[in-house]
């Protein structure tokens, strides 16, 4: 039996990457994605590398994209983004990738999906996952997006073209409710028989925020440090499944989805360095995050997490925003791959209100032709 061929791009958006596919080249029936997108990234694989596939080996490389014209008059494509597990055969829908849709337009243009005039130009995708609109505001050129550049991000080799993400009203993107429990924070009981103090909020995604030195730790530590420390990571783990209970995102911590809610300790900011082993100012940040995506620390932050921890920042009474510097405009999160800056337009009239937040990535096409299923 010969494998199927089916037309795709793979591409790096912001500091993931992965496969991105027209809805009209996959099977009509959604029950037939799963096996096709578990093919192509090389899942599950016991030896956690991919190799029979795509994939990278962790979560931030191992994923998928679905991309259609929209027929909503918000917006002009529909977005689908699917998080494949790496050592079991899971595909997860339960949340949007906020890295891989700075390359939803990009593809949309390669393929042929919308057409746009040369010069900066605005697509308005509506992510299927969350229901949520975004706007990528980009430079193209000869009907393209535009690659090259001198902006830079954290976690990603040489510049770029900027790609600016405008995510609007993007609170509820799970649950329907920035807190979804109402409260600034709750208390949870871990297993372990200690009570731990979070702030559940829900921006592009459901998150969780615990302060590092409740786990003994500082929000600093490098991903080695953590992951190596297996009774954290398992107690961390055993806090997001109890959380996603409280968010209402699970009946009971066994059923609790793969990919959300993410969780993260914060701290202060302390000199470190990143993966790259240049140094990190804390005078530059105003918080260190840590967080964890499908049971691993994730090298760069996710951007729907830092999107969540901005607004946190902004909002006094949780958890980040004790530990953070006063922001002055954009937020600034250390992580492991350096600094990440992201916008947070909240109002606090009233019940806090998140208008919109903000995030600057870059894109690049590494792969035009077809996937062998």
């Amino acid at each position: 039996m010969t494998s199927a061929r089916i037309p795709a791009c793979f591409f790096r958006g912001g500091s993931s990457k992965g496969v991105f596919f027209t809805e009209t080249d996959l099977p009509a029936a959604r029950a037939e994605w799963d096996p096709l997108f578990l093919s192509v990234i090389g899942s599950p694989d016991p030896y956690g590398r991919q190799l029979n596939g795509i994939g990278g080996g962790v979560s931030s490389v191992s994923k998928a994209a679905v991309i259609t014209a929209s027929l909503r008059e918000e917006a002009d494509l529909d977005f689908t983004f699917a998080q494949v597990a790496v050592g079991e055969a899971l595909v997860d829908y339960s949340s949007n990738c906020g890295n891989l849709s700075s390359a939803v337009a990009p593809f949309a243009l390669e393929r042929g999906l919308i057409r746009l005039e040369d010069g900066t130009r605005s697509v308005r995708i509506f992510n299927t996952n969350t229901n949520k609109v975004l706007i990528a505001h980009l430079e193209v050129a000869e009907g393209r997006a535009v690659e090259t550049g001198s902006f830079a991000i954290p976690g990603v080799a040489g510049t770029g073209a900027p790609i600016r993400l405008e995510f609007l009203d993007p609170a509820g993107a799970g649950t329907g409710r920035l807190f979804p429990t109402g409260n600034l924070r709750d208390q949870i009981a871990a297993d372990v028989g200690r009570t731990f103090e979070a702030s559940l909020l829900d921006v592009g995604n459901p998150c969780i925020f615990i302060d590092a030195g409740a786990v003994g730790r500082t929000g600093n530590e490098s991903i080695k440090d953590l992951e190596s420390d297996t009774a954290l990571m398992a107690l961390l783990e055993d806090l997001r499944r109890k959380a996603a209970v409280l968010m209402g995102l699970a009946e009971d911590e066994h059923t609790a989805p793969a990919a959300v809610p993410k969780i993260a300790i914060v701290g202060a900011p302390r000199p470190t360095e990143d993966l790259a082993g240049n140094p990190i100012d804390p005078a530059s940040a105003d918080l260190a995050v840590r967080m964890l995506s499908m049971e691993n620390v994730h090298r760069v932050l996710p951007l729907t997490g830092a999107m969540c921890a901005a607004v946190a920042c902004s909002i006094p009474g949780t958890v980040p925003a004790e530990l953070t510097k006063s922001p002055d405009g954009d937020v600034r999160l250390a992580n492991p791959s350096g600094i990440l800056p992201v916008g947070a337009d909240v109002s606090l009239d009233g019940a806090p209100t998140v208008r919109s937040t903000t995030v600057i990535r870059t894109s690049r096409l590494l792969m035009s032709g077809e996937v062998a299923v």
